[in-house]
């Protein structure tokens, strides 16, 4: 509704915003997914199980009240919150407010450079899985910027 109380219809999104959607989705699922990796799999876990035992009783350098093991699940949570939030507020952004998205030069700049930044980190540090999703994201990304901006 608006400001009067009167129905307000929704316009079917534009080709650069389902692009953009869907780059978000990916980015959701990632998340979910690693998420759910994290917390009812052993994937992320060393396949030594004595570095594992190690990783249980050995502490950080910045401090003795959590283990290795711990913090890593608590950078993995923190990890997937943060590819949820960014696949949350895009898509909804993209979906519901897609004026006010395009017509944000800073939001659109933020939403490029986490990608890129992500992808750079997949590329480095990751696997093949995550990179190469990430890197889709980032073509879906740009590929509706183009669009929209053409």
């Amino acid at each position: 509704m608006d400001n009067g109380g009167n129905i307000q219809h929704a316009t079917m999104p534009t080709l650069p915003s389902l692009l953009l959607a869907a780059s978000a989705l990916i980015l959701l699922t990632l998340g979910a997914a690693h998420l759910w990796l994290t917390l009812r799999s052993s994937a992320f876990l060393p396949r030594d199980a004595a570095l594992r035992a190690q990783l249980d009783a050995v502490s950080p350098s910045i401090t003795g009240q959590t283990t290795m093991a711990r913090a890593a699940i608590g950078f993995h949570v923190s990890h997937s919150a943060g590819a949820m939030l960014f696949g949350l507020v895009y898509g909804y952004l993209t979906l519901m407010q897609a004026n006010m998205l395009w017509a944000s030069t800073f939001l659109l700049t933020v939403g490029l450079l986490f990608l890129a930044g992500l992808a750079l980190l997949a590329y480095r540090h990751w696997f093949s899985t995550p990179f190469r999703s990430i890197t889709l994201a980032l073509g879906l990304y740009l590929a509706a910027l183009v669009m929209h901006w053409a």
